[in-house]
């Protein structure tokens, strides 16, 4: 191998290796920048500065335990009766103002599926898809608008079912009934046969298969040198 070709292999290799730490450092730094924009003024207002005796790090730390502690007290109170009802009627504020209610409803219903995707997603199913004699595992999401089963003329229910090995990616089907199979099979299963393409169900299989992959890794590595 020639010279410029040498040095061409070296500097890729070193980008390579490079990249990912600068991004993350920068990824990092970014979030700690973002962050202490929360932080400040409560730093300021409490003077903790001072209360830490002149220690910044020590300021950010209460800083931080304090803004914790406050959001976990909003979510107490937004679960009470009260709560709901003054956040309710905050939505419905929102959702008034131009713009705002656009990007604001969005947000609140990408994170109410987070929270509720546990719940959401409480066993796993089979569905017969993409054709009969054929298996796809699913979840189901609830049951279909009145109507959709008016018009089957018989129960429907929503159903999620997920591409592999991504199972963020996936289609919806509505499916009578009598043709959404239940599984002994739990959610978390579920997606892990997804994600490894069937090789691994429960926790030590995932483990073996994560090692076979670092294994078969650095064997590629290797016939590439």
């Amino acid at each position: 191998m020639g010279f410029s070709e040498t040095t061409k292999t070296s500097l890729i290799t070193g980008l390579a290796l490079l990249a990912p730490l600068v991004i993350t450092f920068v990824a990092i730094q970014l979030l700690f920048s973002w962050l202490r924009g929360f932080l400040n003024p409560i730093i300021e207002s409490a003077d903790l500065v001072t209360l830490s005796g002149n220690i910044e790090i020590v300021a950010e730390v209460i800083a931080l335990c304090l803004l914790l502690a406050g959001i976990a007290l909003l979510g107490y109170f937004a679960q009470r009766s009260v709560g709901i009802g003054l956040f309710s009627l905050l939505d419905r504020v929102i959702g008034l103002i131009p713009m705002v209610s656009v990007i604001y409803t969005s947000v609140r219903q990408v994170s109410n599926a987070l929270m509720e995707g546990e719940s959401r997603y409480e066993s796993a199913t089979l569905v017969e898809y993409p054709r009969e004699g054929v298996y796809s595992i699913g979840f189901v999401t609830s049951e279909s608008p009145t109507p959709v089963q008016n018009s089957v003329g018989e129960e429907v229910y929503n159903v999620y079912l997920p591409n592999s090995p991504n199972p963020t990616q996936g289609r919806f089907v509505l499916v009578p009934e009598d043709q959404v199979h239940d599984v002994d099979m739990s959610v978390s299963q579920s997606i892990r046969l997804l994600v490894t393409t069937g090789i691994a169900e429960d926790q030590q299989e995932l483990a073996e298969y994560s090692h076979d992959l670092d294994a078969f890794d650095g064997e590629k590595a290797a016939d590439g040198d």
